[in-house]
This record gives C-alpha cells, sequence and structure tokens, in this order.
C-alpha cells in the first residue's frame, strides 16, 4: 500500500488556506495545541487523530491526507476550493500517467510484433507466417500473429509487452476458438510475455493446446570515441 504524505491545512488572517506537512506543522504550532499534546514518538495517523478529537476534519485522497483546522467561525468553507483543485490535479497526472503507460505497452507490443515476423522460428522451430503480413480479424478481436507449425495445426500468437495476466487465457482460449470455428482445423496459442503469474501458469498447465513463452531484452553498449 503506497504510503500518503500529511498535511496540514490552515486557515490564514485574511481566510485563504496554507497548507503545511503535518509532523512540521504541529511541532512548530505547540503553543497553538493543548499541554501534552504532541509526544516525540508521535506517528502522522496518531497527530491526525489527536486533532481530529479536536474539531478539526479529514480529508483523503489517493495520494494525500489533509488534516483541516476549522476557521474562527468553526467552519472549513475556505479550504473546499483549495482540497478540490489539488484532486483535480491529482486526477490530471494519473490519467496522464495512464495514457503514458498504454502507449508505451502499446508501442512494446509493436516492437515485439515486427520482431517476430522477422524470425518467426526463434520462438518455435518450424513455424510459418500465414497472415499474410498483418494481424487477422475474428469475432473475438485481432489476433497479433497467426503461424502454422511442422504438423500444419494453426496457432495463434498473443504478444504481452508487460506481465500476462488471467485474462490473457480468456482472451487465448477464445482467439483460438474463432480461428477453428473458421477455418475448420486444429488450432494451439502461444501466449508471449514478460512473465506470468502464477494463476496464469497453473491455469496452462491445464490447457494442452496453449504454451507460455516468456521474452526479455538485451542491451549491448559501445562507447563512441
Amino acid at each position: 500500500m503506497q504510503k500518503k504524505s500529511h498535511y496540514a491545512i490552515i486557515p490564514s488572517e485574511n481566510g485563504q488556506a496554507l497548507q503545511f506537512p503535518l509532523k512540521q506543522w504541529v511541532r512548530q504550532n505547540l503553543d497553538k495545541l493543548p499541554e501534552g499534546f504532541y509526544e516525540e514518538d508521535d506517528t502522522s495517523h496518531m497527530m491526525r487523530r489527536k486533532l481530529r478529537q479536536l474539531g478539526w476534519k479529514m480529508n483523503e485522497t489517493d495520494n494525500a491526507v489533509f488534516v483541516i483546522q476549522p476557521d474562527k467561525n468553526n467552519k472549513f468553507d475556505y479550504a473546499v476550493n483549495f482540497v478540490e483543485e489539488i484532486i483535480e490535479e491529482e486526477e490530471e497526472t494519473d490519467l496522464e500517467n495512464t495514457e503514458e503507460a498504454i502507449e508505451i505497452t502499446f508501442s512494446l507490443e509493436r516492437d515485439l510484433q515486427v520482431a517476430l515476423r522477422r524470425n518467426i522460428e526463434s520462438l518455435e522451430k518450424g513455424l510459418r507466417i500465414i497472415d499474410n503480413g498483418k494481424e487477422r480479424n475474428t469475432v473475438a478481436g485481432r489476433i497479433d500473429i497467426t503461424a502454422q507449425d511442422i504438423s500444419d495445426k494453426i496457432v495463434v500468437i498473443e504478444l504481452k509487452a508487460v506481465e500476462g495476466k488471467s485474462d490473457v487465457i480468456t482472451q487465448i482460449l477464445a482467439y483460438m476458438e474463432a480461428v477453428q470455428e473458421e477455418d475448420k482445423k486444429e488450432v494451439r496459442g502461444i501466449i508471449v510475455a514478460s512473465g506470468f503469474t502464477d494463476r496464469v501458469k497453473l491455469a496452462a498447465r491445464q490447457i494442452k493446446h496453449i504454451k507460455l513463452v516468456e521474452y526479455s531484452f538485451q542491451f549491448n553498449f559501445n562507447v563512441v570515441e
């Protein structure tokens, strides 16, 4: 679980919200707190609990905890917009990070597909690509690579730039069934990923027509003189 930062939100003299690291504010403002409030080994969780007992309010986001002091009218309106803006910024950052991760993953999978198409026998000796160099469309979705093995079985190849999780088993089984219904031939599957969860490994052992293959990158560095 991600450790969250704790902040104190304090009203300024003109009613604006000010933000401080919680522990720092408490240590620097002991004169404004009840005697014996602070102990040296207090954690942020302990401090926020004590402050809530004094009437402070707490607002928690995915990344932070805000402990809000009531204003002189014992209200918290001054901090509402301040905290909402922080939450919106967090959501925008999370969205940007998610979009960037998706873009990187998509790029890696495309690179992996190009590399395998150039040397499909590095995956399995005797494999031959039969999809005319492009992803095959089926009722179950687009298949990364469709090949044929030395026994003339159709081989559905699914590529994952990241770790293969449980849903990849369902995905490739759907592809295999779709191809079998269309081509009326025996079909098997190969899943290529950077690694696999234990659940995927266990499931694959029970499905004789699915093989798991892990890939890795090798980098060589040469000094440019």
